[in-house]
């Protein structure tokens, strides 16, 4: 039987890479969190000295690009993000990486980097794969596209509990500030904005609990796969 690509896309803090991860290991596909992918090219322009009080010294990090290295490896809870050579699946997931990692990915050559690396993973099908473009830009012919939403307020404090629930320090206000901005800058960005693919089944699960979200997720897989 065929292998199919699934793009899940949405909103930040909707659970898609939690609904992804489920999903590719329920069903034996590969998955992909290209946010943190996004995530670790930030922390790299983080750890080089590219960005300062907010602003990105961009022909610094383009040059610096081909020295960027991203890689999945498996791990105890699931697959880690690793950065040339360490894995940095605590540090991507800092305020300070949240704050900048929307004007990092609206950056042009840096999407052109990242959606090649994400097609080259994808191109043999058996896939999940989340972010903000999956099913627009890097797989717009995918079998099955998902996009993923929540109230502001459900997203905010989702965030906030699984940041408390790693013993980081956490402000729900900033949180909710972060997030409307990634939302904005997500959106409008020029390259690749965030919006729903035309064929793109929404799922909205502000009122839906996690059982109920991979219920539906895995109900949608059967019928695009063709295991119903």
């Amino acid at each position: 039987m065929k292998k199919i690509v699934v793009a899940i896309d949405g909103h930040s803090a909707c659970g898609k890479s939690t609904m992804a991860r489920a999903l590719a290991h329920a069903v034996g596909y590969t998955y992909v969190d290209t946010g943190a992918m996004y995530r670790a090219a930030t922390l790299f322009a983080i750890e080089r000295g590219f960005v300062a009080d907010g602003v990105i010294d961009q022909t610094a990090l383009r040059a610096a690009l081909p020295q960027l290295n991203i890689a999945f490896r498996a791990g105890a809870e699931g697959p880690q993000t690793w950065l040339n050579g360490r894995c940095v699946e605590a540090e991507i997931r800092s305020m300070a990486v949240a704050a900048m990692v929307s004007p990092v990915a609206a950056l042009p050559f840096v999407r052109e980097k990242l959606v090649a690396l994400q097609q080259e993973m994808g191109r043999e099908g058996g896939i999940v794969m989340d972010g903000r473009d999956i099913g627009t830009t890097v797989f717009p012919r995918a079998e099955l596209k998902v996009f993923v939403t929540a109230s502001a307020q459900v997203r905010a404090r989702r965030r906030y509990d699984e940041l408390v629930a790693k013993g980081a320090q956490a402000n729900l206000e900033e949180i909710e500030r972060n997030l409307a901005e990634r939302d904005r800058i997500d959106s409008t960005r020029a390259v690749s904005p965030l919006r729903r693919a035309d064929d793109a089944l929404l799922l909205d699960n502000s009122a839906m609990t996690r059982d109920e979200q991979m219920a539906w997720l895995a109900a949608r897989f059967a019928e695009r796969a063709g295991t119903a």
